[in-house]
């Protein structure tokens, strides 16, 4: 799987969380809705970096890599993390 396979799929995975997490939110107490407000900043920053990456994907250094990889991963976390707390 190319690195590009590998970003689109982790951005489609973080999208797929936040979609479901936000269709939950209106169930959501107040703490929990402060967190979500957190993480969509850091999805925003993580939509920049991805695309980033993406675009320049041959000359993206590996320090840019991991730091979006990272990104990415602590925000399927946070959005996993608020799912659970609304099951």
């Amino acid at each position: 799987m190319s690195l590009q396979d590998e970003f689109k799929k982790l951005s489609e995975k973080v999208k797929q969380y936040r979609d479901e997490a936000r269709v939950q939110m209106h169930l959501a107490r107040e703490d929990v809705k402060d967190e979500w407000d957190d993480l969509e900043q850091d999805w925003d920053r993580f939509k920049t970096k991805i695309d980033q990456v993406l675009h320049n994907a041959d000359n993206a250094s590996q320090e840019a890599r991991q730091t979006a990889q990272k990104l990415g991963e602590d925000l399927k976390d946070g959005y996993q993390n608020i799912r659970s707390k609304l099951k």
